[in-house]
């Protein structure tokens, strides 16, 4: 069990930026070593956590962004995957679904993408925006839904009915 090291001064803001004591961590590897140890408990508290010791940080909103769409294909069959703000490439399909979440107001979504292990990346407008450009609409059940096809599954980003 590591030892716990309490509190780290450590913050991730909003737009994936990394502090520690209030100073930008500029240094791109030192920011993706630290991701790679990065884990979420289930009260859904932040760890950077090493067989050696762990230490709660904290997270503004999710704790990557989303910063590049890919897509191979078209249709059912194509292939969407995001690029986060550390360059990892995560292949939108079953284990790594998009949610998207309510705005402070109506027209702003804010859409997330599940990483690994409860981690989340939020979507930037931009690739949120690219997705809607691949998006079509689909019969849900009684609910007529707009989304997107990846791995073949169908990917909600809302409604169009207006309930």
């Amino acid at each position: 069990m590591p030892q716990d090291c309490g509190d780290f001064d450590i913050r991730i803001a909003r737009d994936g930026s990394w502090f520690y004591r209030g100073t930008p961590i500029n240094r791109a590897a030192l920011v993706k070593l630290f991701s790679t140890v990065l884990e979420r408990d289930a009260s859904g508290a932040f760890f950077l956590r090493t067989p050696a010791e762990q230490g709660r940080i904290t997270v503004e909103d999710a704790p990557f962004v989303g910063v590049e769409l890919g897509c191979e294909g078209t249709g059912r069959e194509q292939v969407l995957t995001v690029r986060t703000n550390v360059d990892d490439i995560v292949m939108i399909d079953r284990d790594h679904r998009i949610r998207v979440a309510p705005g402070a107001r109506a027209d702003e979504p804010r859409p997330y993408l599940h990483v690994r292990n409860g981690l989340e990346a939020r979507l930037l407008r931009p690739v949120f925006y690219e997705l809607v450009e691949l998006g079509r609409e689909e019969r849900v059940g009684n609910t007529t839904l707009f989304g997107v096809w990846s791995k073949g599954e169908f990917f909600p980003l809302g409604r169009l009915d207006g309930s």
